[in-house]
Formats: C-alpha cells, sequence, structure tokens
C-alpha cells in the first residue's frame, strides 16, 4: 500500500514526460525538414541564371534561383510597396512593369528608396527609359500574414504583393504569374537599391528541441525527488 499515494502523481509525471519527449522529438523531426528546405534554397541561389518561365507550373520549382529578361520598364506605372530598409529605415520598394518582346508585363522589384526619394524626379537618374536587361530572384506570390494591413490600390499603397490587384491598378492586360526582385546591381544614380530579397530561413528547431529534452529531465528529476519525499513520510 505504499505505493499508492504515488499512483496520481506517477501518472500524471508519465503524460507529461511522454508530451515533452513527443514535442522533443518533433522538433528534431522540424529541424531535418528545415535544414532541407536551406539546403534547396541555397543551391537555387548558387544556380546560374535560367531564362523566364513560361507558366506558373514551370516557374513553382524555380523560385530564388537567379533569372535575367530582356525588355523595357514602365516607370509612368511605377507601384509603392511600403518597407523597411535593412536598417530599419522608412520607405518603398519601387515596384515597376517591365514589358517582355512578346508584350507580357514582368513586375519588378528594383528595391529600396528612402521617403525622400519616394517621388520618381528625385531619382530621375534610375528611371530607365530605353530597352535593357534586368537581373535577379524569381518569386512566388505569398500570402500577406495576419498582421499584414491591407493594400490600398486607390492610393497606390501596397504591404504584399498581390500580382492581379497591382496588374489591374497598374492597366496592365497581361501579367506574367510571378515576380523578379531585382539584384544589386547598381542603379544610374543609385535608386533604387536591389538585392533586398531576405533569403535566409530561421531554423532554432534544434535549440526548441534540446528545451523541450530539458524540461522532460527536469521533469524527472523533481518526480524523483518527490517520491522519495512522499515515501518516505509514510515510512
Amino acid at each position: 500500500m505504499r505505493a499508492r499515494p504515488l499512483l496520481w502523481p506517477s501518472l500524471w509525471a508519465a503524460l507529461g514526460l511522454l508530451l515533452l519527449i513527443g514535442l522533443g522529438s518533433w522538433q528534431l523531426y522540424r529541424l531535418q525538414w528545415k535544414e532541407g528546405l536551406i539546403a534547396q534554397r541555397q543551391a537555387a541561389l548558387d544556380a546560374a541564371p535560367v531564362a523566364l518561365p513560361a507558366t506558373l507550373a514551370d516557374a513553382a520549382p524555380l523560385e530564388f534561383h537567379p533569372v535575367r529578361a530582356d525588355g523595357q520598364f514602365r516607370n509612368d506605372r511605377e507601384l509603392y510597396l511600403n518597407a523597411t530598409s535593412r536598417r530599419g529605415d522608412a520607405g518603398f520598394h519601387i515596384v515597376t512593369p517591365f514589358i517582355l518582346a512578346d508584350g507580357t508585363a514582368l513586375l519588378v522589384d528594383r528595391g529600396f528608396v528612402p521617403t525622400e526619394r519616394k517621388a520618381p524626379e528625385s531619382r530621375a537618374a534610375g528611371e530607365i527609359a530605353s530597352e535593357t536587361s534586368v537581373s535577379g530572384l524569381l518569386r512566388l506570390p505569398e500570402k500577406p500574414g495576419w498582421f499584414t494591413p491591407a493594400n490600398e490600390p486607390e492610393k497606390n499603397s501596397w504591404f504584399s504583393i498581390d500580382l492581379a490587384a497591382m496588374a489591374q491598378a497598374a492597366g496592365l492586360d497581361r501579367v506574367s504569374p510571378f515576380y523578379l526582385d531585382a539584384d544589386a546591381t547598381p542603379n544610374p544614380g543609385g535608386w533604387p537599391q536591389g538585392g533586398q530579397t531576405i533569403t535566409d530561413l530561421p531554423n532554432s528547431h534544434l535549440q526548441y528541441a534540446l528545451t523541450w529534452f530539458g524540461l522532460a529531465l527536469a521533469l524527472v528529476a523533481i518526480y524523483i525527488r518527490f517520491a522519495r519525499r512522499r515515501l518516505g513520510g509514510i515510512s
């Protein structure tokens, strides 16, 4: 009968231990998954530049691959994506339609400008009017996060890339189902500043796993101490 006072504490401790070990094991699984994504992302970034794909299905496996295109910017139809620089300065990403040889418009995030450089005349040298080439990373549109403000097309104020809405706002008939983040090749006059793509993937799963396993060990230690005191008190 001495063990009966430990019945329920033992059951709860066992359930807690199983839960903590399960959470730690799940984080190890997530670690392997994230390392695979990181390797895939790095392989894409290191790949040789490719031509623009024709369809969204062709583009899907090429996200974050370097691409290059020839065409002409429609600077009169710029779109302004609210953003901050990597130093935390407020400003905008300049998203400009780039008309390809077949007439399709490819939206190009040309890079960051501070607030005082939003007006095109403040960076006139960078408003390339002639035929040119653009290079950067192929991007697929993403759903905005829960806390991302809604776009305001009527004000040309954007907080996320919405290809369909941007095409309508810019009066474009045919738009590629993907967009391009310009690389860090300098623009005339220095603006916009490309190469703003965040390519790093956070990976804290090992720390999380160690935390859960550490809590499991702590639970075992606490239970052993509790059991010894309980049994010693009824001997």
